[in-house]
């Protein structure tokens, strides 16, 4: 359990600067001597994990890395989030996470460091901040065990090697958590404030699902807060308040800019972000979009398998994140028998809560959702799962240590926690038997004598603490090798950038075909959508390598550069081609445009836009469907002088098939031929055509 220090008496100095030096790497006077020196290891191993071979993660997601880029080059697009320097449309999600890259990239420059450092410092903070959280409500053994899990968890490894915007969600809900904490354990206000605060900071993060730990965080201040229940509910409101102003803000303000002065808003269907918070980025996620991609009454297959109450141990998922569940659930269940006579305003209990609530709320909403679902998001359930584990190993461990009234609990729940999640483990690794054959039997071997060491431990008199010992120090082995096996895996190999994912192949996503590293997002064999092998980040050295390119930041064969796709770049969905000669082209003759061209969609607009560092329209946005180019606008851009070229073809249409802006293209548009610049009777296979406007 958590000591309680005393507290300073009044007037007493601050402490000098060499004694708080010393207090930031040994630990406070009362802690244990192993502890900080045991918690700095972890977060060295975290920050080797995530920062490994950095390089390799090249431009990672394209989509977002375009953004960020164009972020360097216009205040308007930093603040907006645009995709383009020219600020036709925006990405997807809100800004924020794009903001520290943003800020790294205009101080030292553009590149792999600028994208991919934010995210290993920020997945690094999260391992810190939980430990603290931790500790505080279980002691010192509990945080450990806790911050070493979170620092394991596989897709946590690989989200933190890639720039999508989950990182900062993580840290920001990890933080949100640690206030709310304190505002329990002390009944003050201002922490529970900034907890909001720092909800709110997610929702502009990745907007609604900062929010699914609203309903356990709520739940527990209003239960075990040391204020009485009316100052308790007025705390609450509060901090209701607070937390929609810190959401709002940015939409508010976006959204009350005129839509000819602002990008359209990509993902929504009207140009506005409310339209994106309850459809794409909301109601969508959860129900399944119409003709959205992913969704599952009228999108198609989702990327993470079928909604379900197994999603979160299929073939594709259950290696990424669902190890240690078996664990955290069994604990948590224990645990609060062990506790639940407790004062309502315990610490430990109230800190069990708040994690379970975390954890069955995401569990509940990620394995039903009908709408896109990619693997990575479940990084969110990383936390809790890691706080269970740790807070749960450590009471059931120290509670049969302490007192034989416990014994008919902490025996069978903690040897059951090692037994499942020791036979979950090889269920997981038996799904690719040739991947690293001797693990699962290490695993299984290391969980038998766990159980055997724990329960010998508390009824042979004569084994006594040894055995105890021994039999949790296996039963580490049994829980974490599995997880830290994928993890290691996904920092010694290029991440996919779409669509990271940990450890090997399981060989089955929706469809029946490749659903790991090694196919393409979504479970998907061959190309991805931008035309990269699938499995390969989008631009990254190691591709660039192979096919004769250049490393990030130089221009050398753009269309090598760009997927790797020969002659050109697969635009992915409605997209066409882009050849490099067509690209050296355009740049001779944009002339004054703002815009060097307009593309049907993100995936070809993002690698052009890294490619060239020039503006280009995504006219339907991420997949070509948003509805955000109409003829009235392109006439006015063609008017004004802002787009000279435009590429046709790819088997959609821009802006999600607009048949009306195909058809005044080809009545006003000149048709280039190939030969003027240097290319063939088409730009690629999939007829795309170049036309010139005005």
């Amino acid at each position: 359990m958590t000591q309680t220090l005393p507290a300073p008496a009044a007037g007493t100095a601050a402490p000098a600067p060499g004694g708080r030096i010393r207090r930031l790497l040994l630990g406070a006077p009362g802690d244990p001597r192993w502890s900080r020196p045991a918690l700095w290891a972890i977060l060295a191993l975290a920050a080797a994990l995530y920062a490994w071979d950095l390089n390799s993660g090249g431009y990672a997601n394209s989509y977002y890395s375009a953004a960020v880029k164009s972020g360097t080059q216009s205040w308007k697009a930093f603040f907006f989030g645009s995709l383009d320097a020219g600020n036709y449309i925006t990405v997807d999600k809100p800004p924020m996470a794009l903001w520290a890259q943003e800020l790294l990239a205009r101080v030292i420059g553009f590149g792999t460091p600028a994208l991919l450092l934010p995210q290993v410092i920020e997945g690094v903070a999260a391992v810190a901040i939980l430990h603290a959280t931790v500790r505080r409500a279980f002691g010192h053994p509990a945080a450990l065990i806790a911050a070493a899990v979170l620092a394991l968890t596989p897709i946590t490894v690989a989200i933190n090697r890639d720039n999508n915007p989950d990182t900062l969600l993580v840290l920001l809900l990890v933080a949100a958590a640690w206030a709310c904490q304190r505002a329990i354990d002390t009944g003050r206000l201002r922490p529970l404030l900034l907890s909001a605060f720092l909800i709110g900071c997610g929702f502009n993060t990745k907007m609604l699902q900062a929010f699914l730990v609203v309903p356990a965080f709520a739940a527990v201040y209003l239960i075990a807060a040391r204020p009485g229940i009316v100052r308790r509910l007025a705390h609450l409101v509060a901090a209701g308040a607070v937390l929609a102003a810190s959401s709002a803000w940015w939409m508010l303000i976006v959204d009350a800019v005129p839509a000819g002065r602002r990008p359209y808003i990509g993902g929504s269907t009207d140009g506005t972000v409310w339209d994106l918070v309850i459809g794409y980025n909301g109601l969508g996620r959860v129900f399944g979009e119409n003709n959205g991609p992913g969704g599952g009454r009228g999108g198609g297959a989702s990327f993470g398998g079928q909604a379900g109450a197994g999603r979160l141990f299929n073939d594709i998922v259950g290696g990424q994140i669902s190890w240690l569940i078996p664990f955290a659930v069994i604990a948590l269940a224990a645990c609060l028998v062990l506790l639940w006579k407790r004062p309502r305003t315990d610490l430990a209990r109230a800190a069990l809560l708040l994690w379970g609530g975390w954890l069955a709320v995401h569990y509940v909403i990620f394995s039903f959702a009908e709408g896109t679902f990619h693997p990575y998001y479940t990084t969110a359930l990383g936390p809790a799962i890691a706080a269970l584990t740790g807070a749960g190993g450590a009471l059931l461990f120290g509670a049969g240590r302490r007192t034989a009234r416990l014994t008919w609990v902490w025996p069978p729940a903690l040897s059951a926690a090692v037994a499942v999640t020791g036979a979950w483990a090889f269920t997981l690794l038996n799904r690719t038997p040739s991947w690293q054959p001797w693990l699962r039997w290490t695993i299984a071997a290391a969980a038998v004598l766990a159980v055997a060491g724990l329960l010998i431990g508390r009824f042979v008199r004569r084994a006594g603490t040894r055995a105890a010992v021994a039999g949790a120090a296996l039963a580490v082995v049994a829980t974490l090798a599995g997880p830290g096996a994928y993890a290691v895996s996904a920092a010694s190999t290029a991440s996919n950038g779409t669509n990271p994912q940990a450890g090997p192949s399981t060989g089955s996503g929706p469809g029946g075909m490749g659903g790991g590293p090694g196919g393409m997002p979504g479970g998907f064999k061959g190309r991805a959508p931008g035309g990269a092998p699938g499995g390969q980040n989008s631009g990254g050295p190691r591709q660039n390598a192979e096919a004769g390119g250049q490393t990030p930041g130089t221009r050398g064969d753009w269309s090598r550069r760009s997927g790797g796709m020969r002659g050109g770049f697969g635009g992915g969905p409605g997209g066409g081609e882009t050849s490099t000669q067509m690209i050296s082209y355009l740049e001779k003759n944009q002339g004054n445009a703002t815009w060097l061209l307009a593309v049907s969609s993100a995936q070809s607009a993002g690698s052009i836009i890294l490619s060239t560092g020039r503006p280009v329209i995504a006219m339907g946005g991420f997949t070509g469907s948003d509805p955000a180019m109409t003829v009235a606008k392109l006439q006015q851009y063609v008017k004004d002088g802002r787009l000279r070229y435009i590429l046709l073809g790819g088997g959609m249409g821009p802006g999600g098939g607009d048949a009306s802006v195909t058809a005044w293209v080809q009545k006003n548009g000149t048709l280039v031929k190939p030969a003027e610049y240097g290319g063939t009777s088409t730009s690629g296979s999939t007829g795309a055509q170049l036309y010139r406007l005005g």
